[in-house]
C-alpha cells in the first residue's frame, strides 16, 4: 500500500518524534526544523501531500513561511501547529491558506483525524 507523503515542520526535535510515532506507521514523513528547509524540501519532492507546519520558530515564523508555501506550492495543504490556543493566529493561519489548525500538547486521535480529514476530503 502506498502511503502519502507529509512534511513535518517543528523546531523542536521532541514535537517532530512525537509527530513521527502517531503517523509513522500510517504516512510517509519527512521531518525538517526550519522554514529555510521546508522550502528546499517541497521544491525537489513533488509528491508530498501534506505539511504540519509549526508557527511559532526561530528565525521566520511559521505565518511568514505559509504565505511563501501557498505561492510556491499552493495545491500543498498545511496544517498549523502551535502551544498557542489563539482565535486570532487560527483565523489568520486560515486566511492564508491553512487547511487546519491544531494545538499542543495535542492528542494522538486528534492528528490522526486531522490529517485523514484534509488527505481524503
Amino acid at each position: 500500500m502506498v502511503h502519502s507523503k507529509i512534511l513535518i515542520c517543528d523546531d523542536e526535535e521532541n514535537i517532530r518524534e512525537s509527530l513521527k510515532i502517531v503517523l509513522g506507521d500510517h504516512y510517509n514523513l519527512i521531518s525538517v526544523d526550519s522554514g529555510e528547509m521546508a522550502m528546499e524540501v517541497l521544491s525537489k519532492a513533488k509528491d508530498i501531500k501534506l505539511m504540519l507546519l509549526d508557527i511559532k520558530m526561530p528565525k521566520v515564523n511559521g505565518l511568514d513561511i505559509l504565505q511563501e508555501i501557498k505561492k510556491k506550492f499552493s495545491h500543498l495543504k498545511i496544517i498549523m501547529v502551535t502551544g498557542y490556543n489563539s482565535v486570532e493566529t487560527a483565523a489568520e493561519a486560515t486566511r492564508l491558506g491553512a487547511c487546519g489548525y491544531i494545538v499542543k500538547p495535542f492528542k494522538s486521535e486528534e492528528i490522526l483525524e486531522t490529517v485523514k480529514k484534509n488527505l481524503n476530503p
